[in-house]
């Protein structure tokens, strides 16, 4: 549940960077100017007050030379008063655009350092990171830019209106139990208590928007998202028919937004009605408080229209909260969206290593006393201390859930639930093939190479290797954008990452599962393909199937109980290491 108090230091957290960054001196220059085009729209106004005075009193008195003259006057405000308000709104959507976009990059920076998104996705501390990126961060922005140069313009119009206003409404006195009471300035009190009692109407029919826009963007999120998972899964859905659960769960996610919404529309209603009354009634009410004064002929026509304006414009200013408070609820949603997702970032980075991952000079990889738990806590395997030389080939087997793509995950420095030490050797470049190969939208040039850059292979090196791993219809099409992930089947993703490895050419190669969407035959000759192109690296796979065992010299069995699993060394066993799976619950 968000909370329903603005925490400042939080929003003082994520707003404070930009303007002590490198950009700095942009950023607060622009922010100069437009600070100086807000003063001047004021000043602007100011002079228009004036010039209702003159302009009415023309009118009353049938003075056409004074008409015209204001005319003229009215003209060369209004141009000025264009100019200033379009320049205005401009340069506010620069230094939106550039806070944004800086900001963008820095949260993404820090999402994707040390596998920030991969860990907030194994403990759930953040629903929907691309939309608090792409989208709150758009708000936030946007709206604390409009938000603050609105206040800023309000307080400067209520100081420079409120001296206009007491002035020119002058005092009034009436009789009270024989007393004769006299308040000077009368209508800036008239001004403040309207404003006052409005605030405090609209603040309490309308601060359910709070936490009903946070849900809103949250719920927004999650339908998009499995909208997103129909799409990325459209063969497999259609395969299984099914279209109706499909139905079922995006008619459950749109539900919720549903609801969400007429709870908006409710207080949205209530709101409105408070708001527009009070707008309303603001158009005469000044005319209603200083009509006496008029009437007993005490003030000029001129001088009645010049109070109305100055009293709009105090009780206008007196109204930000009013007027802004729909704007206010949805930064303050976004706030609270942000400030979440910056607090499990940060854990993230400050997440204590269990499995601490360090460099060596031996040329091997060094497994010492690592238990493996998830991220709950609860152990999934017990002790393990083990290496790893050059040039061996190990196939690790076992029923599945007992930690066998966990220990894959702990060697590749992403897993850091658990204890123990791995050391990798300085020099090696290691390569990771999980069992769903991770192929990037854009050419296909560029998924073959990822993560190297799209020109990192030749055409002829590239060529080669799809003809050597049964892809020769793809040699035509590295050109080519697409989402090869949609485009090409399971077995040809897998095929296009051994291409990759066999490009890479790494010291460790790591396959977990692989191969398992390939053929009997088409896994043999991949396999043969690394073992010839690469016969010098280490290869560690994890297979359900016993026909990758051929390619290995060691085995290492998890198993279920507490016997030392068999080791299969050049085909004669030992026992060398105990690899034992802990079910869950049992350390």
């Amino acid at each position: 549940m968000p909370k329903q108090r603005i925490d400042w230091r939080a929003v003082w957290q994520l707003i404070k960077p930009y303007w002590v960054s490198e950009e700095k001196w942009k950023a607060r220059g622009l922010l100069f100017v437009i600070v100086a085009l807000a003063l001047a729209a004021v000043y602007l106004e100011v002079l228009f007050n004036t010039w209702n005075r003159e302009f009415y009193n023309a009118l009353e008195t049938k003075n056409f030379k004074a008409f015209t003259e204001q005319l003229w006057r009215f003209t060369y405000l209004a141009f000025t008063f264009i100019a200033v308000a379009i320049y205005r709104i401009y340069l506010t959507q620069s230094l939106q655009m550039r806070w944004r976009m800086w900001m963008t990059q820095q949260y993404m920076a820090r999402w994707l350092q040390h596998q920030a998104y991969y860990r907030i996705e194994q403990t759930g501390t953040a629903d929907n990171p691309d939309q608090r990126i792409a989208e709150d961060l758009n708000l936030l922005t946007s709206a604390t830019l409009s938000l603050s140069l609105g206040l800023l313009s309000s307080v400067v119009t209520l100081v420079s209106f409120v001296g206009i206003l007491w002035s020119v409404s002058g005092p009034i006195s009436f009789m009270l139990s024989s007393h004769e009471i006299t308040i000077p300035g009368y209508m800036v009190w008239f001004a403040i208590a309207y404003a006052g009692v409005g605030s405090l109407i609209v603040g309490w029919v309308g601060w359910p928007l709070v936490s009903k826009n946070y849900f809103r963007q949250r719920f927004e999120a999650d339908f998009r998202f499995g909208l997103i998972r129909v799409r990325e899964n459209a063969e497999a859905v259609a395969l299984y028919r099914g279209e109706t659960e499909e139905a079922v769960q995006l008619n459950g996610r749109f539900q919720r937004i549903r609801d969400n919404w007429w709870g908006i529309m409710r207080t949205t209603k209530s709101l409105n009605l408070v708001s527009t009354f009070y707008s309303q009634f603001a158009n005469i009410f000044p005319f209603l408080m200083a009509a006496p004064r008029y009437f007993a002929g005490a003030i000029t026509l001129g001088g009645l229209m010049q109070i109305s304006s100055a009293f709009g414009q105090v009780q206008g200013a007196l109204s930000w909260f009013i007027s802004a408070f729909s704007d206010l609820a949805e930064w303050k949603a976004s706030v609270n969206r942000l400030a979440g997702f910056h607090a499990a970032v940060d854990a993230a980075h400050d997440e204590k290593e269990g499995v601490v991952v360090t460099l060596n000079n031996v040329g091997a990889i060094l497994i010492d006393r690592v238990v493996l738990n998830v991220p709950n806590g609860v152990a999934l395997t017990s002790e393990l201390t083990a290496d790893i030389q050059a040039g061996q080939r190990i196939l690790i087997a076992g029923p599945s859930g007992c930690g066998k793509s966990t220990l894959i995950r702990a060697l590749a420095g992403v897993w850091p639930y658990g204890a123990g030490s791995i050391e990798i050797p300085q020099q090696w470049k290691l390569l990771f093939l999980p069992q769903r190969s991770y192929l990037p939208i854009g050419t296909l040039r560029a998924a073959i190479a990822y993560p190297a850059g799209e020109n990192s292979y030749t055409d002829l090196a590239i060529r080669h290797y799809l003809d050597l791993c049964k892809l020769p219809q793809l040699k035509k099409m590295l050109d080519h954008s697409d989402n090869w992930s949609q485009r090409l089947s399971p077995g040809e993703q897998q095929r296009l990452a051994f291409v990759r490895a066999l490009l890479t050419r790494p010291d460790a190669l790591f396959l977990d599962e692989a191969s398992s969407a390939l053929d009997t035959e088409t896994e043999e000759l991949v396999y043969q393909l690394i073992l010839q192109e690469l016969p010098e690296a280490v290869i560690v796979s994890v297979a359900h199937r016993e026909s990758v065992a051929k390619y290995h010299k060691m085995r290492w069995q998890f198993v279920a109980d507490s016997r030392a699993p068999t080791i299969v060394d050049d085909d004669i066993e030992r026992s060398l290491y105990t690899i034992q799976h802990t079910k869950p619950g049992k350390a």
